[in-house]
């Protein structure tokens, strides 16, 4: 998988929120060029990069969201992909998941992912949001294996 920091949302950001919205640590401007992959196939990939842990039966959810201004509005942003409510117990470390984005879609300038933590605050763990081309056939290694 090529990753592009250009294209990237969140590194390891914080899961430990209360019940809320929060927009990613990164937003892509995508300036005068709203056809973003111009043809080709993108995907929006969302890994937890530390377990999730919540005193209470937290959930999650994680919307692709594009606005005119750089502070994406929780509400009145378009929305493009949500991946629903996903369980307190399904974000060990390494789940991924990769979604699509819709082709033919205009964005609006400015892409950002918004995370809303529901129903209890989460007290620990972390995940990675970025745009790829090419989601498939990534594998970790640990360091210094040949």
């Amino acid at each position: 998988m090529i990753m592009d920091s250009l294209l990237e949302f969140s590194d390891n950001q914080t899961c430990a929120n209360a019940a809320s919205t929060v927009l990613s640590t990164n937003v892509i401007d995508t300036q005068d060029s709203r056809d973003i992959g111009q043809g080709q196939p993108l995907y929006l990939v969302i890994q937890i990069g530390t377990a999730v842990t919540s005193d209470g039966a937290a959930l999650i959810q994680f919307r692709l969201r594009s606005d005119s201004a750089a502070a994406i509005h929780a509400t009145t942003s378009t929305a493009h992909i949500d991946t629903g409510a996903i369980r307190k117990a399904t974000l060990v470390a390494g789940y991924t998941q990769v979604i699509p984005l819709p082709m033919g879609t205009t964005y609006e300038r400015y892409l950002g992912v918004q995370q809303t933590t529901a129903t209890a605050a989460f007290t620990a763990g972390t995940y990675n949001a970025f745009l790829t081309l090419d989601p498939t056939g990534w594998t970790a290694y640990a360091d210094a294996t040949n």
